[in-house]
């Protein structure tokens, strides 16, 4: 029993020093821009996004400039792929996003996949 009483003292300490998020989760922005295989930006394409553990799929679209964005993320790390018809980009795997800031990507498309 005493030897547990200093492991006790100690975790309510750490407990108590640890920061603190007032029960929200740190959330941040992963956006990027998407090329086809002429180089160009590419519009209308489909961004698939999941985190790296393969939870909580889902996707969005490139703008008429390529241009992509996911908001308020969890932090941690994301795997990311683009398509356009029969193009796909390769994965970026383990994309970080970091609490309070935005994250860019570029992917890049080729022609009947990676």
């Amino acid at each position: 029993m005493r030897r547990l009483l200093p492991f006790a003292a100690i975790l309510i300490l750490a407990l108590g020093l640890a920061p603190s998020t007032n029960g929200r989760v740190p959330i941040g922005t992963l956006a990027g821009i998407v090329f086809n295989v002429r180089g160009e930006p590419a519009p209308n394409a489909v961004v698939a996004i999941q985190a790296s553990d393969g939870v909580q799929p889902f996707a969005t679209h490139t703008d008429s400039s390529g241009h992509f964005r996911f908001l308020r993320l969890e932090t941690g790390q994301y795997d990311l792929r683009a398509s356009l018809g029969r193009q796909l980009s390769e994965w970026t795997k383990r994309v970080m996003v970091h609490a309070n800031k935005t994250t860019q990507v570029t992917l890049r498309l080729s022609p009947d996949g990676p």
